[in-house]
């Protein structure tokens, strides 16, 4: 029986699966892949087939320890990003929530909601320079944000539509999604 070479494609595949296996290199692979295929916006619903937000009772804590109702929210242009720090997707797509963020903070809400350790969530935001408020819900979240995978994101127009819902990482800083908050924000 024959013993099969060992060429560089399989050598390079043995490489991956090792590190992949190792706790401390496996994060890093994996928010690297992630980010891969986060060089893509996500879709936008069609007109026809979208859900309308009608629950507005939502109470979240920010970062800062006050309480926000998402009532407050009725009218307006809603980013919604259920995430964690431990998770490589959420962290693959940050940077372009960021920038998306650090454009639109003034005319659209974002709600960047984790149930994690606030003392986890802050290093990680201290880490990464990240600027946007984060929260933790204190009631339930509205059936139509029922989460079973993050990260998770869902763009509402000022109607309650929802737009976009997107699980997994996207880029939220494409042209197709700033056109698309634009085009909301002028409705």
């Amino acid at each position: 029986m024959k013993r099969p070479k060992l060429n560089t494609s399989n050598i390079i595949f043995l490489i991956v699966i090792v590190l992949l296996i190792i706790p401390q290199t496996r994060q890093p692979i994996q928010v690297f892949m992630n980010k891969g295929l986060a060089l893509f916006g996500p879709s936008i619903i069609e007109e026809t087939e979208r859900e309308k937000l009608t629950d507005y009772s939502w109470q979240l804590l920010s970062d800062s320890g006050e309480s926000f109702d998402f009532n407050d929210a009725k009218g307006k242009v809603v980013v919604i990003n259920f995430w964690a720090t431990w998770c490589p997707p959420c962290i693959a797509e940050m940077p372009s929530l960021e920038a998306l963020y650090s454009s639109y903070k003034d005319e659209v809400v974002f709600l960047f909601v984790s149930d994690e350790d606030p003392k986890a969530i802050a290093n990680f935001m201290t880490k990464n320079n990240y600027s946007f408020q984060y929260y933790s819900p204190k009631s339930s979240n509205p059936k139509l944000f029922d989460v079973s995978g993050i990260p998770r994101t869902f763009i509402i127009d000022k109607k309650g539509q929802i737009v976009i819902d997107k699980t997994g990482a996207a880029n939220w800083n494409s042209d197709g999604v700033r056109n698309q908050i634009e085009q909301l924000l002028k409705e």
